[in-house]
């Protein structure tokens, strides 16, 4: 197709705390079976973009091992290819970890791209959009560049670390700017970018002479007069992981099969790294209500509204309710588990009790014991 793709790992002002710890955002589990990265890389291939970019700034391992050579994401073999580009962060002030400081330091491997335009697109939010169909209609409006916004009825109390959009009535973007949450209804910016490859060399290098702190919005922001920036409307599923609450949130919103249906679609994959285990054991003790449980799990007891990554052994009488479980975790007889995050390989078998309040989901630790 004519353009390429880049994943661009998470803006400045995201911090999921924990999990975070670990690994990426990119590589965060997402419900049970996903990663993060893996929306984004099969929105590209299911558009027929098969040469994509993945950015990564911090502890790359696990991103790296689970993206491997990108032959899971039905990317053709012969024209396509998944590159991953590293970008030294380790700069004493945040402020110059910027997504133009990681393009700049790539430029080669941007300028080496044969296609005539680029799509953008971030690793921490969770959506699915054909991009094929975005890029004609990108084309078709002669615009300099197109984004992607959601429009939300809740703007006041979740997204806040987006930035929205502001529109005038043809849908042409005023200014990018942070939701403050002074305001119900907002356009939230997507952080999804179509436009010409020359154009994206072009404010790279502007955004770098202006200021080491310049992101690719505050560029957008800064030339809007000068440039035809069009918003467009996303609809179905839509999810930002900014916070450890929105990851919380948004995995537990799809447990409800209405709302997964709005993300799933069979003619629209999302794909992954599979996993070979056998499927899931549930012995008569088992009681499940209203959970995704992935395979490999063995289920003594009782799961309630949650979600259970691959291999988990939960023992008899454990109780796991409104928790988000990621894979390997072992739940140990007559355990209460209750509106947790629980990290990878966690064993909870000398503490009867982890009860958080609804409000604020508690966190356990990768491969911690208690």
């Amino acid at each position: 197709y004519k353009a390429f793709g880049i994943v661009n790992s998470s803006s400045r002002n995201i911090r999921v705390e924990g999990l975070e710890d670990y690994r990426p955002i990119g590589a965060f589990s997402f419900l049970g079976r996903y990663r993060m990265v893996d929306f984004p890389i099969s929105n590209l291939s299911n558009s027929g973009i098969d040469r994509i970019q993945v950015y990564v700034k911090e502890k790359p391992r696990t991103l790296v091992s689970h993206i491997g050579t990108g032959r899971h994401y039905n990317i053709n073999s012969k024209s396509g290819r998944l590159q991953v580009l590293f970008t030294d962060s380790d700069q004493r002030n945040n402020i110059y970890n910027t997504d133009i400081a990681s393009y700049y330091e790539n430029m080669e491997c941007i300028e080496e791209m044969h296609h005539p335009y680029v799509v953008i697109t971030p690793d921490y939010m969770v959506y699915t959009a054909d991009f094929s169909k975005l890029i004609e209609q990108h084309i078709q409006s002669e615009a300099d560049i197109t984004l992607l916004y959601h429009a939300v009825d809740n703007a006041k109390d979740a997204y806040l670390n987006c930035n929205i959009l502001n529109l005038n009535k043809q849908k042409g973007v005023l200014s990018i700017e942070p939701n403050h949450g002074n305001a119900k209804n907002r356009n939230i910016f997507m952080d999804t970018y179509i436009m010409k490859k020359d154009l994206f060399i072009e404010l790279i290098r502007k955004a770098k002479a202006i200021s080491s702190a310049f992101t690719l919005a505050d560029i957008i922001n800064e030339l809007h007069n000068e440039l035809d920036v069009r918003g467009v409307s996303h609809r179905g599923f839509f999810a930002s992981i900014t916070d450890f609450q929105s990851y919380y949130n948004a995995n537990m919103d799809l447990i409800d099969i209405k709302a997964a249906q709005t993300l799933f679609d069979p003619e629209w994959p999302i794909y992954t790294r599979t996993n070979d285990s056998c499927p899931t054991h549930y012995y008569e003790t088992a009681q499940i209500r209203n959970s995704v449980v992935s395979n490999g799990c063995q289920v003594e007891g009782t799961i309630e509204n949650s979600i259970l990554g691959r291999g988990c052994i939960i023992h008899k009488n454990a109780v796991i309710k409104n928790s988000v479980v990621l894979s390997g975790a072992e739940i140990g007889e007559g355990v209460h588990v209750e509106n947790q995050v629980v990290d990878k390989m966690v064993k909870i078998l000398h503490v009867k009790e982890v009860v958080s309040d609804p409000a604020l989901p508690g966190y356990i630790k990768r491969r911690d014991i208690l």
